[in-house]
């Protein structure tokens, strides 16, 4: 039997995620092509590698195997690159980070603005993911780096501080909410929120809300949080964003800022690898210099 190392990292997503259609996306391939190659593979085998059902994919006794030997292979794969790139030198190289809304739109501009300026023949593959998926991807190879809330059991995984992020309600000055201090997130779900569209840090907020018995009531969604602190600061609704946000938009329009109570609204970020040895030269650097300046 043959399996290239597409196959198994597709395998890998697929398992990791329970899903063939969130694995097949998280491996860069449609459904029809992951699905094709996930049979070619068990035809390949001669044995059945997942159980199908309603609620997704398992795998069989076959199936464990084959992750565990995949999962080496790929680590061994990593570590290889690593070496190898120790020795290269005016080669361009891609390095994948996976983050969180917040890291991705609050720190890391200013973070990777600086390193990619010094460090012109690195190219920086990023994409938003929520923190539990994040620490999935690092550990399964699919990230080189990852940065991820204190709310997800990063397991193996090397951390490093990175920043805090603190989640704030922020609604018009003059509002009610602003003699208090602190609000609770369960005092504030009757009113009427603009959202983001989309993203890992909507679905956090939205995930909260029906923990605890609730649906946000959305009036529109934005793809910012300018927009979103904009709207509030006008009185379309209160909203929800990081602290750095609603600071930075302050300046500019007439906006309250409402700390929630929850413990879940203050995040502590963290930079995750999975081992320094598996990191190219260029992901080295790059993971020593997001952890260089961490902020509280």
């Amino acid at each position: 039997m043959r399996f290239d190392l597409t196959d198994l990292r597709l395998f890998l997503a697929v398992v990791d995620a329970g899903s063939i259609t969130h694995g097949a996306a998280e491996a860069g391939l449609s459904l029809p092509a992951a699905s094709e190659r996930l049979r070619d593979m068990e035809a390949a085998g001669g044995v059945a590698l997942l159980e199908r059902g309603r609620r997704g994919v398992t795998t069989t006794e076959a199936g464990a195997a084959l992750a565990h030997h995949a999962r080496t292979i790929l680590h061994q794969v990593a570590q290889m690159r690593g070496e190898l790139g120790e020795h290269a030198r005016g080669l361009r190289t891609t390095i994948r980070l996976h983050a969180n809304t917040a890291a991705i739109t609050e720190f890391l501009p200013g973070r990777l603005a600086s390193w990619m300026a010094a460090n012109p023949q690195s190219d920086i593959e990023l994409k938003e993911r929520q923190s539990a998926e994040i620490a999935r991807n690092v550990t399964a190879g699919f990230a080189e780096i990852g940065i991820l809330s204190d709310a997800v059991d990063p397991g193996d995984l090397t951390l490093r501080p990175f920043a805090t992020d603190r989640l704030i309600v922020v609604a018009p000055r003059g509002d009610a909410l602003t003699a208090m201090a602190r609000v609770r997130f369960a005092d504030v779900l009757d009113r009427h929120f603009i959202g983001l569209a989309g993203g890992a840090l909507q679905d956090h907020i939205e995930a909260q809300a029906a923990k605890i018995g609730a649906r946000l009531k959305i009036r529109v969604r934005l793809r910012s949080f300018d927009g979103i602190c904009e709207m509030a600061s006008a009185g379309a609704g209160v909203g929800i964003v990081p602290e750095a946000a609603a600071r930075r938009c302050r300046r500019s329009v007439p906006l309250a800022a409402i700390r929630l109570c929850e413990d879940w609204a203050t995040r502590r970020l963290s930079v995750c690898i999975r081992d320094e040895a598996d990191l190219t030269a260029p992901g080295r650097s790059l993971f020593e210099h997001l952890t260089s300046n961490a902020r509280p």
